[in-house]
Order: structure tokens, then sequence, then C-alpha cells
């Protein structure tokens, strides 16, 4: 965690100041009125575009658009104040997460947990928590990957809807709690 602030403010104290009267540039009198750029969630951006390319496969009627009806983002990272992360935690929000899950039973799995990362060189590390969630995921019969960058991304959705729907084998069990939600209004 140090390293990554030390590593943060080394990379801030580096960025190019905008131009402009007031800040950083030459007609400015103080360097304290300069402003850093803009953090680019590369990330964010590419996730983005990877959920715009899904759903144009769904558009299409294309095996791996099929995914995008049971695709959802786990809204895990972000910046947040103290008393919201609290409340998130309070509710059940859990470190390493994976960013995008696929409810869909394929290859023998009963789904996708999809951990994303930029394409490289902007990619982050993977943490503890990310690769520990993964490795739970799979333990418990989920297909657990790392993909890095949209392409890499896009060939693990692809892959993974080519496979055969997994079979349920026995009969299901029956909740005997809970209100029916079929019933529900």
């Amino acid at each position: 965690m140090a390293k990554a602030r030390q590593a943060w403010r080394q990379r801030s104290l580096a960025a190019v100041p905008l131009a402009g009267p007031g800040r950083g540039s030459p007609q400015s009198s103080s360097s304290a009125t300069s402003r850093r750029q803009p953090r680019v969630d590369h990330e964010g951006l590419e996730q983005k575009v990877l959920i715009r390319w899904l759903f144009a496969e769904q558009q299409r009627g294309t095996e791996v658009g099929q995914a995008y009806a049971h695709t959802y983002h786990v809204p895990n990272g972000g910046q947040r104040n103290k008393k919201t992360a609290a409340d998130l935690k309070q509710q059940g929000v859990k470190a390493g997460v994976s960013d995008l899950v696929v409810k869909v039973a394929r290859g023998g799995w009963h789904g996708l947990y999809l951990e994303f990362k930029a394409t490289p060189p902007h990619h982050a590390a993977t943490a503890v928590s990310q690769r520990e969630w993964l490795a739970l995921a799979e333990e418990e019969g989920y297909c657990a990957v790392l993909a890095r960058g949209l392409e890499e991304a896009k060939e693990v959705l692809r892959e993974y809807m080519s496979w055969p729907a997994t079979e349920i084998l026995g009969d299901r069990q029956a909740m005997e709690n809970g209100t029916e939600w079929r019933k529900a209004k």
C-alpha cells in the first residue's frame, strides 16, 4: 500500500501542468496554482468498450452475444468517501470480487468470473484479494479467468460461450424459506 501511494505521488509530481495563465505556464507567477492532468481510467474505459461489443454481438445474434443479458459488473472499486465505503462493506461488499460475472453455466462450470485489467502497459497489478477470489470461485465450480485487455477478454468470452451448456444432474432442491417471487407484487 505504501509503495502504491509513493508511486502515485511520484506520477502526480511528474504530471505535466495544463497550459494557460495561472496553470503552471511561464506566464504564471506561482507553481502552486498548477493543476495535474486528470487520471485516466484505462480499465474502466476498456470495460465499457467490452460491454458495448458484447451488446453489438447480441444484436448480431452471435453465440457470444448470448452472454450480454447474463453479464453484470460488480462495482467494487472506485473512489468513495469513508462513510460510503463503510456502509458498502456492512452491506456485503468484499475486496477482490471479480469485475464481471457471466451467469451462464457452460463447460461443466456454474458460470464465469472475469477479472478484467486494462491492456498493458496501462494495466494495474492483480491484488492478492483478487487472486484469492478467483481461486475461491474456481473451488466452488465457477470458471475463473484474468483477462489483460480488451482483446483477451473478448477471446475469453468467445471461448466460454462456445462450450456446451452445463447439464444439471439429479433433482434440484426446493427452497422452503423466503417469499415466493413468482407471485410477489
